[in-house]
């Protein structure tokens, strides 16, 4: 008896001191959502907002509608990385939002306000008064400097237009400093092949804030991010951004776009007139790499789609696709037609 005690106690010891050389590991979220038009219930004479569905829509009913809307934003953000974060996204990037009223009333939605979102949000020139802007967890992300970059387009007659700028934040997440880029590159109206070179200008100013950066920070981690509007595979991404599918392939100053093996897969963050694309994407840059499962710093884990079975349309001419929030004139009850996009961030306690 008193040897299978002593044996207890050998093992119990024995397993007590495997489990404390375990390796533990902080995780965060980053993530990407398309909000398919979130915009307040009053018509702004300064913008084209009236082409947004909710002004479509009876003026007695809006209100229902935002509000619905809302709730159906903040429910998504409070579950994306939740698996294996156990958390809402410490940093998300956001697309087609109105103002910075409408972030506010998001982020102080019930299912959202005891994360304590902080916004960054500038007003863009675009005609339609759609802006990016990065919501951030207070307790794990500190910005440090934030700016807008112009996009300058003009048209075939040679007259400027405008459209989305390209967000910049530099900020602490945790005690490391990291960039983040915002993007909402041009729609594809006129056609993929008319409509490339303003994708392609979209990509080179990228490049533009990535060298700003280089010039201040060396070797940075820098996280791109946003609406595309171009697959991975096309010359904005694969000529311009030279980003690379695999990570064996992607060297110091490079860009490693996991999204690249998704959309080969046939994974896909939206669809429309039975094409299925993936402009949703997050892009990393070298430092954020690892290939010898080295997370002494946070590095790059894992990369996803946010699709389940409640975002996907279940009958009608959508079948199949994101769940999207408006349609005929009304609001559908749905989320968004495109499904949000995340990385996890990986790195070891010490």
């Amino acid at each position: 008896m008193r040897f299978i005690k002593l044996m207890f106690v050998v093992i119990f010891l024995a397993t007590i001191s495997a489990f404390s050389q375990q390796k533990k590991f902080k995780i965060r979220t980053v993530a990407f959502y398309n909000l398919e038009n979130l915009f307040d219930t009053i018509n702004d004479p300064q913008k084209l907002d009236e082409r947004s569905p909710i002004m479509e829509m009876n003026a007695k009913k809006r209100g229902k509608a935002y509000l619905a809307k809302l709730d159906n934003m903040a429910k998504v953000i409070s579950e994306i990385g939740k698996e294996k974060a156990k958390n809402s996204p410490a940093i998300i990037g956001v697309a087609e939002v109105e103002n910075r009223q409408v972030l506010e009333d998001l982020i102080h939605n019930e299912k959202l306000k005891k994360k304590h979102y902080g916004i960054i949000h500038y007003d863009s020139p675009d005609a339609r008064g759609i802006d990016v802007a990065l919501l951030y967890q207070k307790r794990y992300f500190k910005p440090i400097d934030s700016k807008t970059y112009e996009l300058k387009l003009f048209s075939d007659e040679g007259k400027p237009y405008a459209t989305r700028d390209q967000l910049l934040v530099t900020g602490m997440l945790d005690d490391e400093i990291i960039h983040i880029i915002v993007n909402h590159w041009p729609s594809r109206r006129g056609g993929e092949q008319k409509s490339r070179p303003s994708r392609e200008k979209a990509a080179a100013l990228n490049l533009k804030i990535i060298k700003d950066i280089e010039k201040e920070y060396p070797n940075p981690k820098i996280i791109i991010m946003g609406d595309l509007n171009d697959d991975p595979i096309n010359t904005s991404l694969r000529q311009i951004l030279h980003a690379k599918g695999k990570k064996s392939a992607v060297q110091k100053g490079g860009i490693y776009n996991p999204m690249d093996d998704m959309f080969r897969r046939g994974l896909s963050t939206l669809g429309y007139r039975d094409n299925i694309n993936l402009f949703d994407q997050i892009m990393v840059t070298y430092p954020l790499l690892t290939t010898k499962k080295d997370f002494s710093t946070y590095k790059l884990y894992k990369a996803n789609i946010f699709n389940p079975r409640f975002l996907t349309q279940k009958k009608g001419r959508y079948k199949g696709y994101a769940y999207r929030s408006w349609g005929g004139g009304k609001f559908t009850g749905g989320y968004s037609d495109h499904y949000p996009v995340y990385i996890y961030l990986l790195k070891e306690k010490k």
